[in-house]
């Protein structure tokens, strides 16, 4: 199978979008709602939409891994924004010409700083060999997550910079209807964006841990495949996301041949996110953490070491794990 795109700018909407002015689903205090319409995006079809591969839309927090200190590491989606003024004439010239890509940014003055080791996302277009910002006037970069790095920390509990290792969910390799938790060698990941999971991840849509015992894991970026998508008509989706239990995810990702991305949200379709009942919650999963050729000693407080705890476990679902951490 071919490795499938990664994330590395703000995806369109499969569909042509519409802004309603109704208060947002999706963000609090957002007094509109936008909308997907029944017209197949210029973008979707340029790709060649049809012929792209569909994969669940994970609901977490975007990490990156690339090399670091002469290793891979794990790296955290950072966005460089406007300083007050510059974000305040962003808007108001947003207000009376609503064409983003007319605004003149003054790059070197315009953003707020960044430490030293932040990157620019891949893809994000140049001008005169600076990163230029994107229709919401951001800069998407990322920085390295270093070990005890407090603001990600989340981050940080999903891999071992020591052993260069990486707490990964996926599907078993030999079961598509289960879910394996193992430890993925971070020189295998090179390249790739994740999605970070968990108990404080984005309001933790899928029940992971608990205050008290918290739990983070990382999902590649077109790790699950959707094998039974309808045609590419709004009302079909609708009706799948409605209707069918592999429906119950955030959203898609279409993986186009040339290295596009495309998605649709739950929230372009007027449905609810998040849910109860998700899809990613109604497979077993099994921890295997791939480790018995190896002497690993590990901090006996890292997840790492309680994963090793139940080893070969099995469990009836995602949110049934508990750690005693």
């Amino acid at each position: 199978m071919r490795r499938l795109g990664s994330v590395q700018r703000k995806m369109p909407c499969v569909f042509v979008t519409e802004v309603k002015e109704e208060p947002s689903s999706k963000r609090e205090h957002q007094p509109f709602k936008v909308l997907a319409t029944e017209t197949i995006s210029h973008k979707a079809l340029d790709a060649d939409i049809y012929s792209a591969i569909p994969t669940e839309k994970v609901d977490g927090t975007c990490c990156y891994v690339t090399t670091y200190k002469g290793q891979p590491y794990l790296w955290a989606r950072l966005d460089r924004k406007p300083n007050k003024l510059a974000e305040k004439r962003f808007k108001n010239f947003l207000h009376s010409k609503q064409n983003s890509k007319e605004f003149f940014w003054n790059v070197e003055e315009d953003f707020k700083p960044v430490p030293e080791c932040w990157i620019p996302a891949k893809e994000i277009e140049q001008l005169n060999g600076n990163p230029m910002p994107d229709e919401n006037g951001h800069i998407p970069g990322w920085v390295p997550v270093e070990k005890n790095n407090k603001p990600y920390c989340w981050h940080s509990s999903v891999v071992n910079y020591e052993f260069e290792l990486a707490l990964v969910l996926k599907h078993h390799p030999d079961d598509p209807g289960l879910l394996e938790i193992s430890t993925v060698p971070l020189s295998d990941l090179l390249e790739q964006t994740l999605e970070l999971i968990g108990t404080n991840i984005n309001g933790n849509p899928y029940g992971l841990g608990s205050k008290k015992h918290p739990l983070h894991l990382l999902i590649p970026h077109g790790a699950f495949q959707i094998r039974n998508l309808p045609s590419l008509k709004h009302n079909d989706l609708l009706s799948w996301f409605e209707g069918c239990r592999e429906g119950k995810i955030e959203g898609i990702v279409w993986h186009c041949n040339d290295g596009c991305l495309i998605k649709v949200h739950r929230h372009h379709l007027g449905l609810r996110w998040p849910i109860l009942d998700t899809y990613m919650n109604s497979k077993p999963v099994i921890i295997n953490m791939n480790l018995n050729k190896y002497d690993y000693a590990f901090d006996t407080k890292c997840l790492f070491n309680h994963f090793l705890k139940i080893d070969n476990q099995k469990f009836g679902r995602l949110k049934d794990i508990i750690l005693d951490v």
